[in-house]
């Protein structure tokens, strides 16, 4: 297996298919979190996960855990939450309080792989309009949510948190529907996750999560987030 070094002056990376076939699909080492080499990144089914020894790592898992919209569904129990409408569901309204929010989430290790030098550069990512977020109120404040990356229309889900029982829960069985609808061809939730797979996510292998995304990114079609906002007032923000 080689782990290759990135160059930090080029925002290109070694193909995908070249990451390692065990594991967390480790492809390479190095570089930033520039939006140029965020997009190069997600655009080739790669993302940023941790660092080593300061370096960020690169990975593209084999296999992939896909949400496709007709696997889509919402489980029964959050069903019966949905529609007592605890939540008030807005989308980029505080994408900088949630991946904030989400740094703060615990994981088994302790430890966080959102570190503020991520966090600046997603915050780029967003002000350029590829990162978006989700958000889940609750008398004004700020309860759950999610964010993620959008390229070519393939939403690649990153993180998410609550402060309230079923929160994002809420904010994503809002999201994707809308998402879907829109032409989003796929919810990349890169690794398992219980609760993705509440939803209908499943393993796809590399190749075909790689094939799917190349027939995205040649299309060329973007989601217009802006308007994600209006059928939510016209559903008088549901959740």
């Amino acid at each position: 297996m080689s782990v290759y070094l990135l160059d930090d002056d080029d925002p290109r990376f070694p193909p995908a298919r070249l990451a390692s076939p065990d594991g967390d699909g480790i492809l390479a080492i190095g570089g930033d979190y520039s939006v140029p080499r965020l997009l190069e990144a997600y655009a080739g089914g790669i993302f940023p996960w941790s660092t080593f020894r300061g370096r960020i790592t690169w990975h593209s898992p084999d296999p992939r855990f896909v949400l496709l919209p007709e696997n889509f569904k919402v489980p029964r129990s959050l069903q019966r939450v949905l529609k007592k409408r605890p939540f008030e569901i807005t989308v980029d309204r505080a994408f900088e309080r949630v991946i904030a929010a989400c740094a703060t989430v615990p994981r088994p290790d302790g430890r966080s792989w959102i570190n503020d030098r991520l966090r600046a550069g997603y915050v780029e990512l967003h002000k350029a309009g590829f990162a978006h977020s989700a958000e889940a109120w609750a008398g004004g404040e700020l309860v759950g949510g999610l964010y993620g990356v959008s390229v070519r229309g393939v939403f690649c889900g990153e993180s998410m948190f609550s402060l309230a029982t079923d929160a994002s829960k809420c904010a994503f069985a809002t999201l994707a529907p809308m998402l879907f609808a829109a032409g989003c061809p796929m919810v990349d939730c890169q690794t398992r996750s219980d609760h993705m797979e509440r939803f209908g996510a499943a393993f796809m292998p590399r190749a075909e999560y790689l094939r799917r995304l190349d027939a995205a990114v040649r299309r060329g079609e973007e989601t217009d987030w802006s308007s994600l906002n209006a059928p939510l007032r016209r559903r008088g923000l549901p959740c």
